[in-house]
């Protein structure tokens, strides 16, 4: 059997996150450094390794049925290489410190098992009651694997050079960074889109660190199973972090 299929082989690497094209994600175990990852999200894998469900704490547990920010996740352990993808989006490896990265879950694909995650919150700066949307807080020296609907734009933020992104575009920034929510109205109700622009919520950024904003103000299909139909959904927008400086390999 040939056919040019067959040019697409796995690319070798040390790096124990390492990417496979853009789309897919190959992580080495062993040692007793296990990887968790968004549940259902392994396509392949080579070795001895086993998968089990992630424990999560009481408070993780009550915080994401609060919230509704639910990160179903697995425990892959053992000897091997396991690859994750996610509806072919685009995956991106990030450095994470002691200090942590707040990320919308819906995007994290994978991460080192020994860093610590907490659902946070933020509200709108007019204190309306569920105008608030929430993310992850990601915290400890680790690798983190997120994804984006198409190739992301790493938007830079300084003191003197501040951003404004679409909460439903935002993915990921530095928690080094002040975030307000707020929404540019008129005379209409504050959680419409504003006026016929197609605009609503957005997070403006100061301080020092890094934005990154997908091309795309959808979500893909989520928590489906075979038969069901796989509609787009509206994203909710990020929320706020508390601590943290990251970087992409």
């Amino acid at each position: 059997m040939q056919s040019p299929i067959f040019n697409h082989t796995v690319t070798p690497s040390q790096e124990r996150f390492a990417l496979q094209g853009s789309q897919m994600l190959k992580v080495s175990l062993g040692h007793g450094d296990d990887v968790v990852a968004r549940a259902g999200s392994m396509v392949a894998f080579e070795g001895m390794v086993e998968f089990d469900g992630e424990y999560q704490s009481p408070g993780q547990q009550h915080m994401q049925q609060f919230a509704g920010e639910v990160l179903p996740l697995m425990r892959c352990s053992g000897q091997g290489q396991v690859y994750f993808a996610n509806l072919a989006q685009h995956v991106h490896v990030l450095d994470v410190d002691h200090e942590g990265l707040t990320v919308d879950s819906s995007y994290v694909l994978a991460m080192d098992a020994h860093l610590h995650w907490d659902v946070v919150s933020v509200e709108s700066q007019y204190g309306i009651p569920g105008v608030g949307a929430y993310n992850l807080v990601i915290s400890g020296q680790g690798k983190v694997a997120i994804t984006t609907s198409g190739q992301p734009l790493a938007m830079r933020v300084t003191p003197d050079r501040y951003c404004s992104a679409d909460a439903d575009a935002v993915v990921a920034w530095s928690s080094s960074l002040r975030v307000q929510m707020q929404a540019q109205t008129s005379s209409r109700p504050i959680w419409r889109r504003r006026g016929n622009t197609g605009e609503g919520w957005e997070l403006s950024f100061m301080g020092e660190g890094h934005v990154v904003v997908q091309p795309s103000e959808l979500l893909p299909p989520q928590h489906t199973s075979h038969g069901e139909q796989l509609p787009l959904r509206q994203g909710q927008g990020p929320g706020l972090n508390q601590g943290g400086a990251w970087g992409p390999r």
